[in-house]
């Protein structure tokens, strides 16, 4: 009886909290800590700046819980507790303004005053308020349309002074969905749209140390793109090393172009997610229409020349044709950039271009990967190690659709396969260019014993 004693006392005190958190007239007080915000709120499609107002009545706007179960994520870096966005909260397809509004009394711990933790990932970007005032957000709405950058963005939000000390709030978040998550049937399905993790009220220390936690999160959620992207430029640097001994051969620059743009795809991923300066924009152009296209046409080529294939003597043309076509392809599919609409039929020849290119570039992978070992032999098998590396790679797709997961999160950091299996590749090719390395030492050698004629 006497170790129930401190389970049943528990059980009074949470259903004390959340007989208060029923009522939002009732007020709560609050200790070293801090209160997420889950709702219900209100929430409303549309943009009206009387919307932001304390007295405007919402009581006709229907409600919504971002309630998220514990351990729910993003499926990326592992973003915690993780909830859909409105798409899949009964407005599919949506895209454009919508607000959420909610009222509340909260007090604050003894001789502290309150502070807002903003929602720390909302599609795509917001401005908070708070009794009308205006307090920040994420994003640029100083233009026609707002910016939108990466929203994984955490933010500190002192209250005004005349709410600060507590008392009767309302809270008002404006937020803005760009067209590419709704072009996106994936992202769509998935519950794009508004806010997926919910803010959070309390002591300006409780909140503050939360703040620095969501940052810390954060850098752990993307440094793991970090070191497979330094790997790829530190192995592209050795391949322009070794170049220097074996100038004849094109395998190098190509090894340094392939490695460069796969390593700007996977670096431009912490580059856009930390620090907001690179619009979406600015990241497709870069990942989607430039670096991948280009990574896969040249590690096509830096194969093709590390096996030396002379036939067919066509695959090189065809690697550029697939290269640009793929480039191309990937522009074409994101109309909204140059605020264009394609029909439907044009949309889906589009996509199934991309994908018989993605295909051909396949293909042409296992074809070089043949021809190579089936016209060294042993000494082509020293390869297979880092072709299966890169395969996994540059057609993660397909493995995926295959049934491997690819996608973990160990203590609540997304790792992902191809975090992984580029590590491997970078210490693989290392080998591989050592090991050419080595064997020039020989000519070398024997090239200074030589007599001079």
């Amino acid at each position: 009886m006497r170790e129930l004693l401190p389970c049943m006392l528990l059980l009074v005190l949470a259903g004390t909290v959340s007989a208060c958190l029923a009522d939002p007239g009732k007020p709560v007080q609050l200790g070293q800590s801090f209160l997420r915000l889950d709702g219900p709120w209100k929430f409303h499609t549309g943009d009206d700046p009387r919307w932001a107002e304390p007295g405007f009545d919402d009581a006709a706007w229907e409600d919504v819980d971002l309630y998220a179960p514990p351990g729910a994520n993003d499926g990326d870096s592992g973003v915690s507790p993780y909830t859909p966005g409105w798409t899949a909260k009964g407005h599919p397809g949506y895209q454009g303004y919508a607000w959420y509004r909610l009222h509340t009394t909260v007090l604050p711990p003894a001789g502290e005053s309150l502070a807002l933790l903003g929602p720390w990932a909302v599609d795509s970007v917001y401005q908070v308020y708070a009794g009308g005032k205006l307090l920040g957000g994420v994003g640029d709405f100083s233009g026609g349309t707002p910016t939108a950058y990466g929203f994984h963005y955490p933010r500190y939000f002192e209250l005004p002074p005349d709410m600060a000390q507590g008392g009767t709030i309302t809270l008002a978040i404006r937020v803005w969905l760009g067209p590419w998550a709704v072009a996106r049937p994936a992202l769509a399905l998935g519950g794009a749209g508004g806010i997926h993790v919910a803010p959070a009220i309390g002591g300006q220390e409780a909140i503050s140390a939360q703040y620095r936690l969501q940052w810390l999160r954060l850098f752990e959620g993307y440094v793991v793109d970090v070191v497979p992207a330094l790997m790829y430029f530190l192995t592209a640097l050795m391949a322009l090393c070794v170049w220097r001994f074996d100038r004849a051969d094109r395998v190098y620059p190509w090894l340094a172009v392939a490695l460069l743009c796969t390593g700007i795809a996977r670096g431009n991923q912490p580059f856009f997610f930390w620090w907001q300066i690179e619009p979406v924009q600015g990241f497709v152009i870069v990942t989607g229409i430039l670096a991948r296209p280009c990574a896969l046409g040249a590690w096509m080529m830096a194969w093709h020349s590390w096996f030396r294939l002379d036939k067919p003597v066509w695959l090189p043309k065809a690697v550029a044709v697939l290269t640009g076509v793929t480039m191309a392809a990937n522009l074409l599919s994101v109309p909204w950039m140059y605020h264009a609409a394609f029909p439907q039929l044009v949309a889906s020849a589009v996509g199934y271009l991309a994908l018989i290119a993605h295909w051909a570039f396949l293909l042409s992978y296992v074809l070089i990967a043949f021809m190579g070992i089936r016209r060294h032999g042993r000494e082509a098998w020293y390869a297979l190690p880092a072709l299966l590396a890169l395969g996994s790679v540059l057609f993660i797709g397909e493995l995926v659709a295959l049934g491997v997961p690819g996608t973990w999160f160990p203590f609540g950091v997304g790792l992902s396969l191809t975090e992984c299996t580029g590590a491997i590749l970078c210490v693989l090719l290392s080998g591989l260019l050592l090991r050419r390395l080595w064997s020039f030492a020989p000519r070398r050698h024997v090239t200074q014993l030589e007599p001079a004629s």
